[in-house]
């Protein structure tokens, strides 16, 4: 279970006008601004539960994937996931979750993939057993005997991401963050990586937060949405609960997103 309570993260950002004479000036007095990127964030998540988590560019969504996986630390509020604190627990945390930035990477460039793999095996110091299990699963559903003898720079973007899920799932984590997955992708691999990560949910029972601007990924995977704007959490429910969702949920969200203001 995921309990978040009043999650607060602010950064300071340097500013400064275009020109030779303000990279100068900047050199001995800076101008910063405050952001803030969480600003009193609270829900809980249920086991098992596949949750999508949508905001606009800047709403705050990575920052919060980022504080339930122990990257980053908040300025204050609580954060207890299966009993633990990320950040403070971070080595016991990690080998539970399963994390997965669309415009990151996990795999090492120059290699094989499946080199790779075996990596994450000793640093999740994973039974040989039960990763040579994972590894034939994953390989099978995401169809990815051609690509593991492949250095992943060699692979289309669609391709590595299908690499990328299963990487993130060699260690049977019981919770899987899934930042932008499907970002870039075309038709057949986005159907593909969607059917996945359902079937990952039914048979293993994996609890899924998924954040993403393609609403048919929400469609097609989640019954309950959490929305933020601005740090803020503006909704926590149901597509239902999004006027006029039904008849085009693109549409709905971007007048939601007007009605707050963001």
């Amino acid at each position: 279970m995921i309990e978040v309570q009043h999650l607060h993260k602010t950064f300071r950002v340097a500013r400064r006008d275009a020109g030779f004479a303000q990279a100068c000036r900047s050199l001995f007095r800076r101008e910063y601004e405050e952001i803030r990127a969480l600003d009193d964030i609270s829900f809980t998540i249920q086991e098992g539960e596949m949750v999508g988590y949508i905001g606009p560019n800047g709403a705050g969504k990575s920052s919060t994937i980022k504080v339930l996986s122990g990257i980053l630390v908040p300025d204050s509020g609580t954060c207890i996931i299966n009993g633990r604190v990320p950040w403070k627990e971070r080595v016991r945390h990690v080998k539970e979750i399963g994390v997965v930035f669309g415009q990151r990477t996990q795999l090492w460039w120059d290699v094989p993939v499946i080199d790779s793999f075996e990596l994450l095996r000793d640093i999740y110091e994973i039974p040989e057993e039960i990763y040579r299990e994972n590894r034939e699963e994953l390989t099978e559903l995401l169809n990815l005997a051609e690509l593991l003898r492949t250095p992943a720079r060699q692979l289309s973007l669609g391709q590595r991401m299908r690499c990328e899920i299963a990487a993130s799932l060699l260690h049977s984590p019981k919770i899987l963050f899934l930042d932008e997955p499907t970002i870039g992708l075309d038709a057949v691999s986005k159907l593909a990586v969607r059917d996945f990560i359902r079937k990952q949910n039914e048979k293993h029972g994996t609890t899924v937060i998924l954040t993403t601007h393609d609403m048919q990924d929400i469609e097609a995977l989640t019954d309950r949405i959490i929305l933020i704007g601005k740090g803020k959490i503006l909704l926590d429910g149901s597509l239902t609960d999004i006027p006029g969702a039904e008849e085009n949920l693109d549409l709905a969200v971007a007048n939601l997103y007007h009605q707050y203001g963001i």
